[in-house]
């Protein structure tokens, strides 16, 4: 399948290639996904089935992918790309997927123009040590900063790229003559890389000042004919000021390069945060540090190093003793160890003294040789009893798992988190390299994986708080208020939570928002007129609203049924308030009239008693 048809991770479609490495090819892509270009990063296949490769890169993917600062390129995603081979089988390429920056590196702008202007030169120098400054925080050394692994974009930020291939290279590479990419790095390198000793991130900062010398001057502070000869000189000679070179550059930087270049690492600049201040200082006219200003004043006292001359090929005359019979340099000139001595007029004695040299040089070669395979096994021995165990720390809170690493010396660690439903928010749910391996600590780099909380949180009960506390409580869950929503209820009392959207229980991403129903402490009336004088009591106590009942009669309306209301329906009124329902009641029966007597005439009473008052007998006539 052809680059430009193959799509990685059913996302990213590979595209032109824009640039090659060492170990790498990198290709223009695109996130079909997001919408955006990428540059994604591929490990040659012809290294793919390299053990030592893979896991360089894959640690190189893990370890950039902790790192998120400004002026270091950023890498989004990684994963393996399965390719079949001529002979039908199936090889894993693995592919890092990151930032694509338009701009050029700062080999191509050194190609094109030479060296930068001072300002300029100090300004992109800064961003670097940032960018390193940040990395070394996290436990990262670059090891390979170098003009190529520079990008300056269009608008002049600086991006440092590449994190962790000149460990890898290191890795397979058995001489420094290798491949052109080690070339090229043997110009940056520091003393202590050149004589295979443990790196730190001063050595770092050692990169950064020849890359710094560079910039000013146009050429690295070491050139040679080989890697080898480039990295002797760092070891074993002293630069020359850059003012040697470029008389235009005032004393301030030349104390600053030759501080940041100073063989022993202790005696270079500690911290990234230390350089870059003092090229601030000489950028705003201020006084450098006192540490800077003592290599001026240490230079003077010991250093004697010569400019050689200006072909690239060219050493320094201190760096390679003349031959016995070549005549000695001109005071001034340049050494002349690298031209052949004058022609004898005596053939036999030149034929003897050859045959001697021959021999003493086969002396040594096997010296050398010897020694050099018993230092290979001691050095074998050396590192094997150097390795420590990885101690167990799955499940411990990150800074007690950073405290047993270091315990074991293993101060490189990189961390990146993931969300985990079994352990606990700021501990640690995998490591690699796994419990009980032997590494050796200069040469590993513990990766971390820390729980960054549960996948999902359950909507807490909010009832009755205020929009404060409510707002805490969700963001102690890592949750988020999205809006608060007004509502007319007696349920809570004012300015207090109602309820939430989602409901009590109902599961959320972490950062989902919440929608908070705040209680304005009033209630709408209801409408009461038709209802009976009971549901209308029972509608106004299910709102927290006090029935009020008078009545009144009328035949217009069935008794018992609510006429009237105070306040009418539809208004506002704090709950708890007072509602008066009018009540219909019969009218009382009108009264029957009463019939008037009618007189008739009556005889002439008859006493009832006697004078003595005896009753008279009652006489009925017959019938």
């Amino acid at each position: 399948m052809s680059a430009e048809s193959l799509l990685l991770g059913g996302r990213y479609e590979v595209g032109e290639l824009i640039g090659r490495g060492g170990m790498a090819e990198v290709h223009l892509g695109h996130d079909t996904r997001l919408g955006r270009p990428v540059a994604i990063k591929m490990l040659r296949s012809d290294l793919a089935r390299d053990q030592s490769f893979l896991k360089r890169f894959r640690r190189e993917a893990q370890s950039s992918a902790g790192l998120n600062h400004s002026s270091i390129v950023a890498v989004y995603d990684s994963g393996e790309d399965h390719k079949t081979e001529s002979g039908g089988a199936s090889v894993a390429v693995p592919y890092m997927v990151m930032e694509f920056v338009k701009g050029r590196t700062l080999r191509e702008i050194l190609t094109e123009r030479g060296k930068l202007p001072t300002e300029e030169a100090l300004r992109v120098t800064e961003g670097v040590l940032d960018a390193l400054g940040y990395s070394h925080r996290m436990g990262i050394v670059h090891r390979d900063i170098k003009p190529a692994n520079v990008m300056i974009s269009g608008d002049g930020s600086v991006k440092v790229m590449d994190f962790g291939i000149a460990r890898a290279i290191a890795d397979t590479a058995a001489t420094m003559t290798q491949t052109q990419a080690v070339i090229g790095t043997a110009q940056y390198l520091s003393p202590e890389q050149a004589q295979g000793q443990t790196v730190d991130a001063r050595s770092d900062l050692y990169s950064a000042g020849c890359m710094l010398y560079e910039l000013l001057t146009g050429r690295p502070p070491f050139v040679g004919d080989s890697p080898v000869s480039i990295a002797y000189q760092h070891v074993g000679e002293q630069p020359i000021p850059p003012s040697a070179i470029e008389d235009s550059l005032p004393e301030e930087i030349d104390a600053v390069v030759l501080h940041s270049l100073a063989k022993p690492r202790e005696d270079r600049y500690q911290d990234a945060a230390s350089f870059r201040g003092d090229l601030q200082n000489i950028r705003l006219g201020r006084a450098i540090s006192p540490e800077a200003a003592a290599s001026l004043a240490a230079l003077a006292a010991g250093a004697t190093a010569t400019l050689s001359s200006s072909e690239p090929t060219e050493v320094y005359a201190a760096q390679t003793r003349p031959r016995d019979d070549a005549p000695p340099a001109p005071v001034g000139g340049h050494a002349t160890s690298t031209f052949p001595a004058a022609v004898s007029r005596e053939p036999r004695r030149d034929e003897h003294r050859g045959r001697r040299r021959a021999m003493i040089t086969v002396a040594v070669l096997t010296a050398l040789a010897i020694l050099g395979f018993g230092a290979m096994q001691f050095r074998a021995m050396q590192a094997e009893a150097a390795k420590v165990a990885v101690p167990a720390v799955e499940g411990k809170p990150l800074p007690t798992a950073i405290a047993d690493l270091r315990g074991s010396k293993l101060v490189t660690v990189t961390q990146r988190s993931e969300r985990s439903d079994r352990v606990p928010e700021g501990s640690v749910i995998s490591q690699d390299p796994k419990p009980g391996v032997r590494v050796d600590p200069s040469e590993t780099t513990v990766a971390l994986v820390v729980s960054s909380g549960p996948s999902s949180v359950a909507v807490p009960e909010l009832a009755g708080m205020t929009v404060p506390e409510a707002t805490a409580a969700l963001e102690k869950l890592k949750l988020t208020v999205g809006k608060t929503e007004k509502v007319n209820t007696h349920l809570q009392p004012k300015d207090r939570v109602v309820s939430t959207v989602p409901k009590v229980g109902e599961s959320l991403e972490p950062g989902g928002l919440v929608t908070l129903n705040v209680s304005t402490g009033q209630v709408e009336v209801p409408k009461l007129t038709t209802m009976t004088q009971d549901e209308a009591s029972t509608a106004l106590l299910a709102i927290g609203l006090k029935p009020k009942t008078t009545y009144r009669q009328t035949d217009q309306a069935k008794e018992g049924t609510v006429i009237a209301q105070d306040p009418d329906e539809g208004e506002l009124v704090p709950a708890g308030s007072e509602v008066t329902i009018r009540v219909a009641q019969k009218l009382p029966p009108k009264p029957s009239p009463t019939p008037t007597p009618t007189p008739s005439p009556t005889a002439s009473p008859s006493p009832s008693v006697t004078p003595t008052g005896v009753p008279l007998p009652t006489i009925t006539p017959p019938g």
